[in-house]
This record gives structure tokens, C-alpha cells and sequence, in this order.
């Protein structure tokens, strides 16, 4: 077993309230990619609200923005399903639809096997990555680094169009 594996969070913020809808195709979506990433080679953990994802976590004061967070094996891992997974490469392709521009923000990091982030801590790295850019603490696809135990991490092009 690894010593380490890859916490991802993802911030954005809808345009309309998440029940809008112009909102619908997402929400509809999500029960679907969310068992998806579920049954992903290297996916171990996500985080959850009532309804069976993170749509109802609070996030901010603002109740248009939503968080998703997961936990992976590897970088490879999550590379994998959100890069090459046609049923998440779908959504990802019409996301403007649905957020604002510019208001997306993603982060990784590496985490002790079997720890499960908070979003505090998610929101902590994104806040470190914008202001440190990428290092250790918080990186992104485009500029990984190694987990702590020195399995590598290579970059990952971004291949969604």
C-alpha cells in the first residue's frame, strides 16, 4: 500500500442558482459521473452532502458556488478518469454553460494514505496555490510534484477541449 495518495479539489461558481434550469443537464448528470469516478481505476474517496454529492455543501456565504473533492491513488489515476473518461470529458466540454468564467479554481496535494481532507484544507491549498503558485503544498496538473515518498509525478496535458 502507498504511503501517500492525491486529494483534488475544484471550486466554481454557477452562473444561475444550481436549481435553474439551464442548470438541469448538469445536475442530471451528476449521479451518473459521480458512480463513474466511483468505479475509476484509483479512485477512493469523495466528498458527500445529503444528496449524494457536494452540490449542497456549503462552500462560501455564496450559495452558487460548489465544491468537489475527491481522493485518488495517483495523479495517473485522476488523470485517467478526468481527462480520458467520455462521460466526464462530456461535461467538462460544456461547463461554460453552466460557471462563470474565471471563477473555476482547482488544486492537488499529496495526503497520507486513508487521510480524508476537509474542505477547509481544500480551500487552504487553493488559497496557497494562488498566492505561492505551484509548489508542494499545492499544485496543479500542469506543474505536479512528487508525493513526499518520492513516487514521481509527471505533467498532465490538459486534453479537454
Amino acid at each position: 500500500m502507498a504511503a501517500y495518495e492525491l486529494a483534488q479539489i475544484n471550486i466554481s461558481r454557477f452562473r444561475l442558482p444550481a436549481d435553474h434550469v439551464a442548470n438541469r443537464d448538469f445536475m442530471d448528470a451528476l449521479d451518473h459521473v459521480n458512480a463513474v469516478a466511483e468505479a475509476a481505476d484509483g479512485f477512493v474517496w469523495r466528498l458527500v452532502g445529503d444528496g449524494n454529492n457536494a452540490t449542497d455543501v456549503a462552500v462560501t456565504d455564496d450559495p452558487h458556488v460548489i465544491a468537489n473533492m475527491s481522493v485518488w491513488r495517483d495523479i495517473d489515476a485522476l488523470a485517467a478518469y478526468v481527462y480520458r473518461t467520455p462521460d466526464h470529458l462530456a461535461i467538462m466540454r460544456r461547463r461554460k454553460e453552466w460557471f462563470d468564467h474565471g471563477q473555476s479554481h482547482v488544486a492537488l496535494w499529496w495526503v497520507a494514505a486513508g487521510h480524508r481532507p476537509t474542505l477547509a484544507e481544500g480551500l487552504a491549498r487553493i488559497a496557497a496555490l494562488e498566492e505561492n503558485g505551484p509548489t508542494a503544498e499545492a499544485f496543479s496538473f500542469r506543474r505536479p510534484f512528487a508525493a513526499p515518498d518520492g513516487t514521481p509525478a509527471l505533467p498532465v496535458r490538459d486534453e479537454c477541449a
